[in-house]
């Protein structure tokens, strides 16, 4: 209940106010900010102490928890079974506890879990590269995060959704807004196939700051993040920044080189700050178990020619490509084989098609 009032008084992030918690509890914090009485805290200056203390006068943790719960939902915190340990990595900054709507366990699904990020205003090549991933992600047991926003997000989430797999959308509202307004429709199919995830107390609306804010809770939640498209000054790079900083995996997606929606991936590829990947085999084999999720791997088509012995290739390689061809002694010269065993592989390359007798002199056999 402290918690739950708590995070109505201040921004997601706050790491005065969580160095408070870490110290004193929860219970503790509320009643210090109720009573007026300033903890020994070197930064909680008496405006911010009087800040929570106004906001803290209007704030009803029991209305909010009801509101949540009537959707089916919950308020989670440190310690609860449900909690994912890996948000403690945020340190002072972790969330005070997270509205959470939808029946899987958030703990469970984030162990397997992997962000797909980028830029809103995407390219055609950028949603079907990020919907692709999403599909293929969700098929190897992956579960699919990010922000349910415009662009990426949506088609990463679809693209889970789409193969029957599961998705979190972590927002920067309250988990009962539906923002944007367009993806109404793709958040409640978020929330009864996956889970919806926010910070923020029921009824709050997004602002600039608070997506910044929220990026990091992906970056923290999940065993990496994959970059698919994002402009030099994009709010993707920083959840590609908070997962390096936090040690987690960070992979980018190549793009044209004439697209200024690729040039921040780029960058990031080139400085070292983040692995490129082309599709979800190779992300998994990144952020997977050692062993169990290794990509396939990657080679040119098999030629006839490349299954040829060692000798015989080699007398392949010596008949000219000229119309005329050459006489078994030139062949072996430039071959450097005997004229014996060159006659020898000369006949077994014209059983398997590749050379053809034409008097005392072999060529290649024209293919059309």
């Amino acid at each position: 209940m402290a918690r739950a009032a708590l995070s109505r008084l201040s921004e997601p992030g706050d790491a005065v106010l969580g160095r408070w918690l870490a110290r004193a509890g929860a219970v503790a914090v509320v009643e210090c900010i109720r009573d007026d009485r300033a903890p020994d805290e070197p930064e909680l200056d008496p405006g911010r102490l009087a800040s929570y203390r106004a906001r803290l006068a209007g704030v009803d943790p029991s209305a909010d928890l009801e509101r949540v719960r009537t959707r089916g939902g919950r308020f989670i915190i440190p310690g609860d079974t449900e909690w994912p340990s890996q948000l403690d990595d945020l340190g002072t900054g972790r969330p005070i506890g997270l509205w959470v709507i939808g029946t899987g366990s958030l703990r469970l699904l984030a162990l397997r879990s992997v962000s797909v990020v980028g830029a809103r205003a995407c390219t055609s090549y950028g949603a079907h590269v990020a919907g692709e991933l999403g599909a293929q992600l969700a098929e190897r047991g992956w579960v699919v995060v990010s922000g349910a926003a415009y662009g990426i997000d949506a088609a990463a989430h679809r693209g889970a959704l789409a193969v029957g797999g599961l998705t979190i959308g972590v927002l920067a509202c309250g988990v009962d807004m539906s923002y944007p307004q367009g993806h109404t429709e793709l958040i409640r199919r978020i929330a009864e196939q996956g889970l919806l995830l926010s910070e923020l107390p029921p009824g709050e609306h997004p602002n600039r700051f608070r997506f910044v804010l929220r990026n990091r809770v992906i970056a923290a939640l999940t065993r990496g993040t994959v970059v698919v498209e994002a402009a030099l000054r994009s709010g993707a790079l920083s959840t590609a920044r908070r997962a390096r900083e936090l040690n987690r995996h960070t992979m980018g997606v190549a793009g044209p080189v004439t697209s200024e929606l690729s040039a921040g991936v780029h960058a990031l590829i080139r400085s070292g700050g983040a692995t490129l990947v082309t599709d979800a085999a190779e992300i998994g084999e990144l952020i997977g178990a050692m062993g169990d999720d290794l990509a396939p791997r990657r080679a040119g088509p098999v030629l006839p020619r490349d299954l040829l012995e060692p000798a015989v290739a080699r007398v392949l390689e010596a008949v000219p490509a000229s119309a005329e061809g050459a006489p078994v002694e030139r062949v072996a010269r430039e071959s450097g084989l005997p004229p014996d065993e060159v006659l020898q592989r000369l006949y077994e390359l014209g059983s398997l098609g590749f050379v053809e007798r034409c008097g005392a002199h072999w060529r290649l056999v024209r293919r059309r």
